[in-house]
């Protein structure tokens, strides 16, 4: 494998049950590539530790005043120089390709995972703990990929170079042979209180994560509140926590790299005193003591890798056990871990290819139904229990919730198809996860906007039916334009020559963050038409836009999805009217259906969900007697049919 074969065409399916066998699963996947790596390892420290033999062969020459042998000495160490060079050199090269190929699967794992479960991702796994995954523990997952391969070459030359002792001079090869695996083993007993340090550490860097990135989202309503210092002081607690839990582990690493200094120093102490006795005694010529300390000093070297293979897997093991639990999460019970979005091995190439699904779209659970081909607008009351359930209906079920009535773990087990909605009787979860979200698009109640100009923001997959123009139009993005054109026109890159400037060509910062709540809304509303689905379900799609504009909404959307399926989450009155159904879902089971003007009148809770009718005014209603002055009608009732009255 190749840098320059990124991305992968298939990362393959990644062995979750545990983060050891990630990581034996990854090794797997690059086994050319450790095995180059290794080679060049092995010839880099085979150079290496023929120096000592070279230079005990010279000493000897000069004792032996022999010029012929002396200048055979010298070209020897000219030559494991250059080899040394070179196999450093491409040890460095392999060994980084393997760090780098393994972070990219590892990432497109990820990303692959987000794509599949969407938003029900976060539900599932906090965001700051998908972040750190995705950026921290990546890397050292990478590290430790990266390090098998040099620790491998060391331990065949550790190996090699002790049992040449052991021949070339049994007497000190025998010592060295027995103090290496020593030095080697003596840091085991630090490593579990240095993992659960580092383990520390990367929790509360976790948390620190997620609560800048809270923050941040909540920029906007910090600053309308006077939360900044709040936060800000959460925040500076949460980081000088991460630095003192950072601080300890390295104090520990230290003292694990001070024993690996220590301990190798007493070794190469007590190999030279005994072999100058064995010189003094006549038993090992000067130039034998030379190479067997030379030998010696040169394993120094590769115990430093042992000592970096045993961090790299103290820090890669809780890091591949992370990410391992966010692979392992599953749109539902009937899918395999870490199953790629579409599976034709599985689903076979028929079934891709096979008639757009359509029909009407039934939520099991809940006892929903949307007709194909009507607006149908859902009341629940509880907004999270709305967000199940468009979960449900987009094909990502949730399990756990008080509404799904199902008793699976967090990570989609339980019952499975029971919870996954049909569209035209076919259970969403069954089929390719891509034939699902060309049929079925979800938009929740908080979109995000990417960075980029609007054109971008709207180049997304689509049908091809519906124009950006009319997708802008039905979402009222009117004054978003002329806002967009005038930063357009005050950016002396945004003007479009003599037309005069584009706001399709304007740049939208993260998030939009540079437009107004409700304008983000509605260029996420404009984004989810352009796509015309077969369904569109919207969560919430007009809470924060106006009356006016929301009754302007209402009507563009029912003009544009003509003939398709459109379910829209909703409490507000105008919405409501303009559907051709409203299906009333309290407690996460469907109890009425009807017009919004029929449940009025017929469904007392019904109407003290969309007008906020409180139990004292519901009192009075009922006994005919009015809350306010005179000549009024109850306060909710009154407000909702004003509203409906002059948007009609």
């Amino acid at each position: 494998m190749h840098i320059r074969d990124l991305p992968y065409p298939d990362p393959g399916r990644p062995d979750v049950r545990s983060g050891p066998r990630f990581l034996i699963w990854l090794g797997r996947n690059q086994l050319g590539g450790q095995i180059k790596s290794a080679l060049w390892g092995l010839v880099h420290m085979a150079a290496l530790v023929s120096f000592p033999l070279a230079i005990g062969f010279g000493v000897q020459a000069v004792v032996d005043r022999s010029g012929s042998r002396l200048a055979m000495a010298g070209a020897l160490m000219v030559g494991l120089t250059v080899l040394t060079a070179l196999g450093d050199a491409m040890l460095h090269r392999a060994a980084v390709t393997n760090w780098i190929t393994a972070a990219a699967r590892v990432q497109q794992l990820l990303s692959r995972k987000t794509v599949e479960l969407g938003s029900a991702l976060t539900r599932k796994v906090a965001a700051g703990e998908v972040v750190a995954v995705s950026t921290g523990d990546v890397e050292k997952i990478g590290w430790f990929v990266e390090a098998l391969s040099r620790f491998t070459a060391a331990a065949i030359t550790t190996v090699a170079v002790c049992v040449a002792l052991v021949l070339y001079q049994p007497a000190l090869g025998a010592v060295v042979a027995v103090g290496v695996p020593a030095l080697a083993l003596a840091v085991l007993p630090l490593l579990p209180r240095a993992a659960r340090r580092a383990d520390e550490q990367r929790d509360k860097a976790g948390r620190a994560t997620e609560l800048a990135s809270d923050t941040v989202a909540g920029l906007r309503v910090l600053r309308g509140i006077g939360g900044e210092e709040l936060f800000l002081g959460r925040y500076r607690n949460a980081s000088q926590e991460v630095r003192t839990a950072a601080v300890r582990s390295a104090r520990m690493w230290a003292l694990i790299a001070a024993v690996q200094v220590a301990l190798p120093g007493l070794l190469l102490i007590g190999v030279v005193w005994y072999g100058a006795s064995l010189a003094q005694k006549g038993r090992i010529d000067v130039g034998e003591l030379v190479t067997v300390y030379s030998a010696v000093t040169f394993l120094l070297f590769p115990l430093r890798h042992f000592e970096e293979i045993a961090m790299a897997y103290s820090f890669s093991r809780p890091s591949a056990r992370r990410a391992a639990r966010v692979l392992a999460l599953r749109r539902s019970s009937s899918d395999s871990a870490g199953a790629p979005p579409v599976d034709k091995g599985e689903h076979g190439e028929g079934q891709e290819t096979a008639a757009p699904l359509g029909g009407d779209l039934y939520d099991p659970t809940s006892g929903m139904l949307a007709p194909s081909g009507l607006l149908t607008a859902v009341v629940c009351g509880d907004p999270d229990a709305a967000g199940r359930l468009a979960d449900r209906l987009g094909g990502h079920p949730v399990h756990g919730g008080p509404d799904d009535g199902s008793h699976g773990d967090s990570d989609g087990g339980g019952h499975g198809r029971a919870a996954s909605a049909l569209l035209g009787g076919i259970a969403l979860d069954e089929v390719p996860l891509t034939a699902a979200r060309t049929a079925v698009l979800v938009q929740d109640k908080d979109p995000v906007l990417l960075s980029g100009t609007l054109t971008e923001l709207l180049d997304v997959p689509r049908s091809g039916e519906v124009s950006a123009e009319k997708a802008l139009d039905a979402a009222q993005c009117g004054d978003v334009l002329d806002a967009l054109a005038q930063a357009s026109a005050a950016d002396t890159h945004g003007a479009d020559g003599a037309d005069g400037p584009d706001p399709m060509r304007t740049r939208i910062t993260e998030r939009g963050r540079s437009l107004s709540g409700g304008q983000r809304q509605r260029l996420a509303l404009a984004r989810s038409l352009v796509t015309d689905p077969e369904v569109l379900v919207l969560d919430e799609p007009t809470s924060a836009v106006d009356s006016h504009t929301e009754a302007r909404i209402a009507d563009g959307v029912r003009r544009l999805r003509t003939g398709r399926t459109t379910i829209v989450f909703t409490s507000s009155p105008l919405l409501l009217d303009r559907a051709d159904r409203v299906v009333f879902v309290p407690d996460g089971e469907a109890v009425g259906v009807g017009t919004h003007r029929e449940l009025l009148g017929t469904d007392p809770v019904y109407r003290a969900v969309v007008t906020r009718e409180t139990d004292g005014e519901a009192a009075a209603r009922s006994a005919g007697r009015s809350t306010g002055p005179a000549g009024h009608s109850p306060k909710g009732i009154g407000r909702v049919e004003e509203e409906i009255e002059e948007s009609a």
